[in-house]
């Protein structure tokens, strides 16, 4: 347990930030699982505008270090990759 008053602080911002992470964390595989089900669902048009809404989404998760910069780009990458090939 945390003895001085600075690591009691830390400690009360860290929960805090944790809290904060954990919504933008579950809002991202929200926006993600709108694009998988639009995909599963073979609707081209809703899965290209599930896409364009969770890509802001994923990188602003990246720019936030709720998401590695490279793990967000990868997922929009396959992303639009299944939703291209659902588009042919």
């Amino acid at each position: 347990m945390a003895n001085t008053t600075s690591a009691k602080k830390a400690t009360r911002k860290i929960a805090r930030r944790t809290a904060v992470n954990k919504a933008r964390r579950s809002r991202v595989r929200g926006f993600i699982r709108k694009v998988e089900e639009a995909i599963a669902s073979g609707d081209a048009a809703l899965a290209a505008a599930a896409l364009k809404a969770a890509q802001p989404e994923l990188m602003r998760a990246a720019t936030k270090g709720v998401l590695h910069a490279n793990t967000a780009s990868r997922k929009v990458s396959r992303l639009a990759g299944r939703v291209k090939a659902l588009a042919v």
